[in-house]
């Protein structure tokens, strides 16, 4: 199943994409919709409602979730370019709910800095609650998946030893189109997925999600051995190679671009980079 929360007249709704239509599932998000125990089968039904899926405005696939973990550092190609030893174990910061805007959505580049750069992520969508979880547990934990671009924030990332700064700028963090199941994706949940960002057209970063140091199971055991994981928890399970922090000479986004990042059967971001 492909879901997303879609902007009506009338607030959020969950859908689910069926051919060229959005099927109205009785919730405001599909938040709301993980919240349910039997989440699928209820995803499954038929509802009365239908949207075109043409020109859909989407929201954040979860608009308000009680978490968003991000993993730094996890393609061996990015850790190459940073200059950086491979990690021993999941390199985790955080975000917050504030920081999410809908796939389509313009991204203001922030007044305070000169280095704004883009990061390719494939994001795990968390469909039930989960602690301490071995590697059956954690499987059977993820919801389906999502795509994400990580817009970073260089010159405030790198003020201090601690990224945090640089990585939770308001609605700097594009998410969605869809939420993918597992059963729908290569590699299930070890997607094989290739991913790719181009800026104003020009292929900047290119990989697949196999080459994942941590994968999402190994992850959502590693996080959940931390703190509970709930429905609708995001985990970004960081980008590859071609950041333009790492280029030489360096490329950061100014305002007027145009950022994609299409996931091999996820979908695609699209986002216009506006001066703040």
């Amino acid at each position: 199943m492909k879901l997303a929360t879609i902007r009506t007249a009338k607030g959020t709704r969950a859908v689910r994409l069926d051919g060229d239509q959005h099927v109205d599932l009785g919730y405001a998000s599909v938040g709301d919709l993980l919240a349910e125990e039997d989440w699928s089968s209820r995803a499954s039904s038929t509802g009365s409602t239908t949207y075109p899926a043409d020109g859909a405005d989407f929201a954040p696939v979860v608009p308000r979730p009680s978490k968003v973990v991000c993993v730094g550092l996890n393609y061996r190609s990015h850790i190459e370019e940073m200059g950086r030893d491979l990690p021993e174990y999941p390199v985790l910061f955080a975000k917050f709910a504030d920081t999410l805007t809908g796939a389509n959505d313009a991204v203001a580049k922030p007044a305070e800095t000169e280095q704004l750069d883009w990061e390719c992520e494939l994001t795990i969508v968390i469909g039930s609650t989960v602690r301490h979880a071995d590697e059956e547990q954690a499987a059977a934990a993820i919801a389906g998946f999502t795509a994400a671009n990580d817009y970073s924030v260089r010159d405030w990332q790198f003020r201090t030893r601690e990224w945090l700064q640089g990585k939770m700028w308001e609605a700097t963090t594009p998410v969605g189109p869809y939420v993918v199941t597992p059963d729908e994706l290569p590699g299930g949940v070890r997607p094989q997925l290739a991913a790719r960002l181009t800026v104003d057209g020009v292929e900047k970063q290119s990989a697949n999600t196999s080459d994942l140091l941590f994968d999402p199971v190994d992850l959502v055991r590693y996080i959940s051995t931390i703190t509970t994981l709930r429905p609708g928890d995001l985990i970004l399970t960081g980008t590859n190679g071609g950041v333009g922090h790492a280029r030489a000479p360096q490329e950061f986004l100014w305002g007027g671009e145009t950022v994609e990042i299409t996931i091999e059967g996820i979908g695609t971001l699209t986002n216009t980079i506006v001066k703040g």
